[in-house]
C-alpha cells in the first residue's frame, strides 16, 4: 500500500523549505514571479517546485491563469502552515545555538516554555547583533524550575511566568502578557451569548499545563478556591493547542502560543466577564547576584518589549 504522501514521515522526505518560502512569497507580493525573486528561486525551478509539491499534497495551490497567479483557497490556508513552519525553524536556529556544549557558553539562563518558545529567540537574536563574541545557553524549564535553579545558583538568572516570587529574589517584568479561554469552534463555549464568569472559568476542568508552570500557578491564582483536577496536563503549549482543537475540552494559554491558531479558525477565544487575564513574565536573579555586561544587556533588551 503507498504511503500517504501528507503523512508526516512521507513529507519530511520531499518538502523542502525553499518551496514553503515561495509560497509564502506568492502570498506576499501578490506573483509568482515576485514570490520566486522574494525567495531566490529562478521562476521555471519555481514552477517545477510548486507542482512537484501539488503533486506530493494532492491538491492545487495556485490558480494559474493569463492574467498571472493567484493563491487556491486552499493555497492561502497552506501558507499560514507555512509561516508557522518557516517561524519555528528560525526558533529552532536561535535556540539550538544557545543550546550549546555548556563549556562554550558565556551566558547561562532559565526560561520557562512560554518565554521559550516565544520570546527568547528574538531576544537571543538582538543580543547576538548587539554583543556577537557572547554564546548563550538557554535552559528550557517550567518556572518552579526556573526559580530553583536561581535559588541554588545553578544558572545566574532566568525568566518566568509565575506571580509567586520568592523573598530573596529579585525580579524585573520583561512582558506583560494577556491569557486567553480557547476552545475549539464545536464546543458549547463557542456559541454562548454572555461572557463567561469567573465561577464558571474556576469551576470547569481545563487541560492544562503541567504542576510548576506559570500558566498553572497563574490559574490557581486568580481562582481564589480550589480546582477542579485538569481533563489532561502536558509541558507543551503546542500540544494543549492540538488537544483543544480537537475537541477534548478548553484551556486558558498565553495569547502567544494561541495567536496562529485562532488566525486559522481552529480555535475560538471565549469572552470573559471577569477581571482581565493578564499576567507578568520577569526576569529574576538573587538579590546577591551581580550581573555580567553580556547579562546586563540581555536584561535591557527583554525589558525594551514591557
Amino acid at each position: 500500500m503507498e504511503q500517504d504522501p501528507s503523512s508526516l514521515n512521507s513529507i519530511a522526505h520531499w518538502m523542502q523549505f525553499s518551496t514553503l518560502s515561495l509560497l509564502v512569497g506568492i502570498a506576499d507580493h501578490g506573483s509568482l514571479s515576485a514570490g520566486a525573486r522574494a525567495a531566490g528561486i529562478a521562476q521555471p525551478n519555481a514552477t517545477r517546485a510548486l507542482k512537484t509539491m501539488e503533486r506530493r499534497l494532492g491538491y492545487q495551490l495556485i490558480d494559474r491563469k493569463t492574467t498571472g497567479s493567484t493563491l487556491t483557497p486552499e493555497g492561502v490556508l497552506t501558507v499560514q502552515w507555512a509561516r508557522e513552519v518557516l517561524e519555528s525553524l528560525q526558533n529552532l536556529a536561535a535556540g539550538a545555538r544557545t543550546l550549546a556544549d555548556p563549556g562554550q557558553a558565556e551566558l547561562d539562563f532559565g526560561a520557562s516554555m512560554t518565554v521559550a518558545e516565544y520570546l527568547a529567540p528574538g531576544w537571543i537574536g538582538e543580543l547576538h547583533a548587539s554583543m556577537p563574541e557572547v554564546k548563550p545557553r538557554m535552559r528550557i524549564m517550567n518556572s518552579q524550575d526556573v526559580i530553583h535553579a536561581v535559588q541554588q545558583g545553578e544558572v545566574s538568572f532566568g525568566f518566568v511566568e509565575t506571580p509567586h516570587i520568592p523573598l530573596g529574589l529579585q525580579s524585573l517584568r520583561v512582558f506583560t502578557d494577556e491569557m486567553l479561554i480557547v476552545t475549539a469552534p464545536g464546543h458549547p463555549w463557542a456559541t454562548r451569548g454572555t461572557p463567561l464568569s469567573v465561577h464558571e472559568l474556576a469551576t470547569t476542568a481545563l487541560i492544562e499545563r503541567e504542576d510548576g508552570s506559570g500558566t498553572r500557578a497563574f490559574l490557581d491564582y486568580i481562582a481564589h478556591t480550589e480546582r477542579p483536577k485538569p481533563i489532561a496536563e502536558f509541558n507543551s503549549n503546542s500540544t494543549i493547542c492540538q488537544c483543544v482543537a480537537a475537541g477534548m475540552g478548553p484551556a486558558v494559554l498565553s495569547q502567544l502560543a494561541v495567536q496562529n491558531q485562532l488566525k486559522l479558525g481552529t480555535l475560538v477565544e471565549i469572552p470573559f466577564g471577569g477581571p482581565a487575564l493578564v499576567r507578568e513574565l520577569r526576569i529574576i536573579w538573587s538579590a546577591s547576584h551581580v550581573p555580567s555586561p553580556a547579562e546586563q544587556e540581555l536584561r535591557e533588551i527583554a525589558a525594551a518589549g514591557s
